[in-house]
This record gives structure tokens, sequence and C-alpha cells, in this order.
């Protein structure tokens, strides 16, 4: 089995209801077992400000699935909970739910269905936060480094930050 970290967040209806229906359908994956999750996050959107704050959280998952049937099982999840196709939204734009595969295990893989690591991971607090409280010491494959300290290079930074609901 491998050990994957999905980031999810909310921004559109009621937000918390939207998390827990989407932790309920990964849970249920073939082959998967729910391990962890952090706290939920409120944070400023990304991008357009004219949208809702998020809540963000990371959870971690063990599974069976290979890194494109897990992405694939996570975006039917997304269109379940009431996502847009992605011609009919707007980048960075509000939505229901969002899961990204942040890291399955030590892979780096750039497909176009899949990339692993995340590519924006390592400059979100969004994702940094909550996936620090579950695995500081999960590494970045790529850049090498702990998520714990690419999260304090980015607190440095003066990036945007969140706080805990």
């Amino acid at each position: 089995m491998s050990t994957a970290y999905l980031g999810l967040g909310s921004n559109l209806g009621d937000r918390a209801a939207h998390l827990r229906a989407a932790l309920n359908s990964i849970a249920r994956l073939p082959g998967t077992t729910f391990t962890d999750e952090s706290p939920i996050y409120e944070t400023p959107p990304m991008g357009p400000q004219d949208q809702g704050a998020y809540l963000n959280m990371v959870v971690k998952i063990k599974t069976r699935l290979e890194p494109a049937g897990l992405v694939e099982h996570l975006q039917a999840i997304e269109h379940s909970l009431g996502r847009a196709e992605p011609e009919h939204r707007r980048h960075w734009g509000p939505r229901e739910i969002d899961i990204d595969v942040l890291l399955f295990g030590d892979q780096v893989i750039e497909t176009p269905t899949v990339t692993v690591p995340h590519p924006g991971m390592h400059g979100r607090w969004f994702v940094l936060r909550p996936l620090t409280d579950i695995a500081p010491d999960a590494q970045h494959p790529t850049l090498g480094k702990t998520v714990a300290c690419l999260l304090g290079e980015l607190e440095s930074a003066g990036v945007p930050q969140g706080a805990a609901v």
C-alpha cells in the first residue's frame, strides 16, 4: 500500500459539510484506508479575491490504487459534490470542493492527468500548515525538504496565513 496526502478545500455553500462529505467518500474508496486528518483552517482565497474564504484540511490515506486511479476517483467525488467541469469554472475561482493529491509516497509523477508532488504546494500556507500538523517530517521529493521546513520558510517570508476553526 502507498501513503498519500490529499488536500481538501471548499468555499461555496456549507463548506464544512462539503469537507465531511468528501471525507466520507474518500473513506469508501476501494483498497483505501483513511488514516489521519488535520485540523481545518479558514484561509483567504488564492487568486481572485471576489470570493469567500476557504476551509482547508489535509488527510492521510493508505491506498492500493495507482496514482491515476486515485485521481480519477477523487474527480468523481468532486463532481458528485457539485464541482463544475473545468471548462465551466474560473481558474482559482470558488468551488464546493477541491481535492488534490499532494504527495504519493516519494513518487515524482508528471502525466497529462497526474502531477505529484502537487506543483504549488511548497508555496501555499493553506496546504503546508495542515500537512505539517499530521506529517511534519514528510519530504518534498523534488525539493528535498520536509514540509515543516517549507512551512517555516513561508511563514518567515510573510506569506498570508489563516486560522484554525
